[in-house]
């Protein structure tokens, strides 16, 4: 999705000349693979670091593309949203200080990333989703202003054909829908490369494939999202939810997510970009200059620019992708489900971890996949990420924890890979040493925002907790710690952080009691009693609100002997209550509270009970604003 000049793929005229491309660069690159043109003998290490900008009061900032400018160099490039970069580092040859210099670069860039946020008083997060995003992230105006991402946006709503849904399961539940893809620009990753030998290209992609689940186990960071408890690692759940373009209409009907882990072992590299354009319909096209089978004809090395295209609207957990350098053309496997962060010492632990395991595998896996089951190592990856390192894996028939999995036989199997690289025993040590502890001892980068948050919560609002949560995530990774060395937050570190109080949504209640309008008022009564509520908002059968009910005006209207013992709920509700929207200023609130004399304040979006903020909130708000000014 680098290109610039892209179109969508409608004009009938260039959807088939690009197909035509298409259906040669899979020709070609299965040529290549015969005559023996890709390089071999040669192993690179790689990566791709996305990260989150945040303001000075640790919110999502929208100053992603001044901050580009003033980095001013090209390993840096723009992201779906105002408030996410990437950094494409440097390829580095396996060997000694491989790592080491990945690392190097990976530090002195991040430097560059942070000085130049500071110049607009913003700070930059390494994270899978970043803790304090709210409802207003998602909103097309985060949406980075480049042609390719309203491009994006547009088809994929258009191949949907409705709103795009979330429901994530975890400790809480989100469920919700949206009508535009910016909850994937919630997901921030550390995308890893490593090039492959082509002769052997079938089996590390499907070795890949099965140690997808406990990489992602003990790498997981990504617990919350809008506050929510969801997934040891949401990212999976969230990325492949919003950018879903299959509709309900066909319910029996069984079709590939474009975010997709696979369903079967791979037979060869052109099997893989087979099945995905026989299954993925074509969002994008651009005008290629020269055919790719004239130019291998004529002894040149094609670019396969229609097959690249088409590969990255295709989002695989483990991605397979072609390349040239100096000349010679290479594959390799790109893995795309390690999250950002939370350090960089995390996410090279992580790397080191996954490449020494690719560069070992056991030799009773070659050419043998029919005899191991794909749904054990796709059950294996979903339930790393839902349950992290505390999860079960099924292992060659056998059922083991994650932890124990990647202890007693994964760590082993990678060092003995990384030995067979050649890098020194003191990396060797320093990276996996991290992967133990965070195993052994379950302190991982999920683990610890968890546990953290829950902590933060009893004393702090969602909002409140969130911020917090990330302002403190930021002071740890300063440390140069390892998350699997940090201390669990605790309020009294936080000092004085700045936080800003603007909008109805960061107030709001969203963990509602609500009534329907035929329930008996006397129920209604004794909800609001056992609960310790003065406000009760009435719904449809629909979730449309009808009316809200005070706990006053429901005791004076029980007590009138005149007024039927039997009734219901709308008999004394207030009809056509003061609503207010989400995306409203707090203030405004607070003077809509005083102006209309009432003390609650229904929030509603589309017609539809989204929260409730009382006065008892907006108090404490305005204390708060108070002791912040």
């Amino acid at each position: 999705m680098g290109q610039q000049k892209l179109s969508i793929a409608k004009n009938p005229e260039n959807r088939k000349h690009f197909l035509k491309h298409l259906l040669h660069d899979v020709e070609a690159i299965e040529r290549m693979m015969e005559l023996g043109l890709f390089e071999k003998g040669v192993v690179r290490i790689g990566a791709e670091q996305e990260f989150c900008l945040v303001d000075s009061h640790f919110k999502p900032s929208k100053n992603a593309s001044s901050v580009l400018q003033i980095i001013n160099d090209d390993h840096f490039t723009s992201e779906l949203a105002k408030y996410n970069l990437e950094i494409n580092l440097d390829p580095v040859e396996t060997g000694p200080d491989c790592f080491a210099k990945v690392e190097m670069q990976l530090r002195v860039l991040l430097e560059q990333a942070e000085d130049a946020a500071s110049k607009l008083d913003e700070k930059i997060i390494l994270t899978g989703i970043l803790p304090s995003i709210d409802f207003r992230a998602v909103q097309m105006e985060y949406l980075t202003p480049k042609e390719r991402y309203k491009a994006l946006a547009d088809i994929l709503f258009e191949l949907r054909g409705e709103e795009f849904e979330l429901y994530i399961v975890g400790v809480d539940e989100l469920i919700l829908s949206h009508n535009n893809i910016l909850f994937e620009a919630c997901n921030t990753s550390f995308q890893c490369h490593l090039q492959v030998d082509p002769g052997k290209f079938t089996d590390m992609y499907n070795w890949a494939q099965m140690i997808s689940g406990p990489v992602l186990s003990v790498a997981a960071n990504s617990p919350l999202l809008l506050g929510k408890q969801l997934w040891a690692e949401t990212r999976i759940a969230l990325f492949q939810q919003s950018i879903d373009t299959r509709s309900k209409l066909y319910s029996f009907r069984e079709r590939e997510q474009r975010v997709t882990f696979g369903n079967r072992w791979i037979e060869g590299v052109g099997d893989v970009f087979k099945n995905d354009i026989a299954r993925h319909t074509l969002l994008f096209s651009t005008h290629i200059e020269e055919d790719s089978m004239s130019i291998l004809n004529n002894g040149g090395i094609p670019k396969l620019e229609a097959l690249q295209l088409h590969n990255g609207t295709i989002y695989k957990w483990n991605r397979p992708c072609y390349g040239i350098t100096n000349g010679v053309p290479h594959l390799r496997i790109e893995n795309r489900y390690i999250p950002s962060g939370p350090t960089e010492t995390d996410e090279m632990a992580n790397l080191a971890f996954w490449v020494g395991l690719m560069s070992n595998m056991p030799e009773h896996f070659a050419g043998k996949w029919e005899e191991h089951a794909f749904e054990d190592a796709k059950e294996n990856f979903y339930k790393a990420a839902m349950w992290g390192i505390q999860s079960g894996m099924v292992w060659e028939n056998r059922h083991l924890s994650a932890k124990n999995l990647i202890l007693d036989i994964l760590i082993p199997v990678a060092r003995e890979g990384l030995q067979n690289l050649g890098v020194n025993e003191k990396d060797i040590e320093r990276y996996l040493g991290v992967i133990k502890k965070k195993a052994s001892n379950y302190l991982t980068g999920s683990r610890w925002t968890v546990n953290s948050y829950r902590k933060l919560k009893k004393k702090l609002g969602r909002e409140e907790a969130t911020i917090a949560l990330t302002a403190l995530m930021h002071e740890r990774r300063k440390t140069g710690e390892p998350s699997c060395n940090w201390k669990i937050a605790y309020l009294e570190e936080l000092g004085k952080i700045n936080i800003r109080y603007d909008v109805v949504s960061n107030v709001m209640s969203t963990d509602l009691i609500t009534v329907h309008e035929n329930d008996l008022a006397e129920l209604v009564l004794k909800v609001m009693e056992w609960r310790k509520i003065r406000h009760l908002p009435v719904e449809s059968s629909k979730g449309e609100l009808k009316g809200i009910i005070t706990k006053n005006r429901l005791i004076n209207y029980l007590s009138n002997k005149e007024n039927d013992p039997l009734s219901i709920a709308s008999d004394v509700m207030e009809i056509n209550p003061v609503v207010i929207s989400p995306n409203e200023d707090i203030k405004y609130a607070m003077l809509l509270m005083l102006d209309k004399k009432i003390s609650c304040l229904p929030v509603v979006e589309n017609n539809r009970l989204v929260g409730i903020i009382t006065d008892k909130d907006t108090f404490e708000v305005w204390e708060k604003i108070k002791n912040t000014e």
